[in-house]
């Protein structure tokens, strides 16, 4: 089964996800131009990913490699899946109609979205 990230571990994952294995200090870095996070709190953001066997390590010498255990897809989905249960009951129906009401679409997006629903008739 896929974990439940919180949004902060999101971001770690993302840097995991484009490039890996990576030393801790390799995260830290790579995380300065976006978020304000001290060392210590990156740290233990990917403490929490091992524990919840998110991500997964290897050893180089004294030095600590992470890398992610699961892919961004399977990440996404437990995440669709999340929502649509807690906020809809698990009905995709209503979720897509609020979606479809509240966010302008252009025209090559409404023929995409139509060619994926007669997709789902076959």
């Amino acid at each position: 089964m896929t974990p439940r990230i919180s949004e902060a571990e999101w971001e770690i994952m993302k840097v995991l996800w484009k490039q890996s294995p990576l030393a801790a200090q390799e995260i830290i870095e790579r995380l300065e131009s976006r978020s304000d996070w001290k060392p210590k709190t990156v740290k233990a953001l990917i403490g929490r990913l091992v524990q919840k066997k998110a991500v997964r390590y290897e050893t180089a010498g004294k030095m600590y490699l992470y890398s992610p255990a699961c892919t961004e897809e399977e990440c996404r989905r437990q995440e669709r899946q999340s929502f649509l249960q807690r906020i809809y009951d698990g009905a995709a129906k209503p979720m897509l109609v609020h979606f479809l009401e509240d966010e302008s679409l252009s025209p090559s997006d409404i023929e995409e979205l139509r060619r994926l629903l007669d997709g789902k008739r076959s």
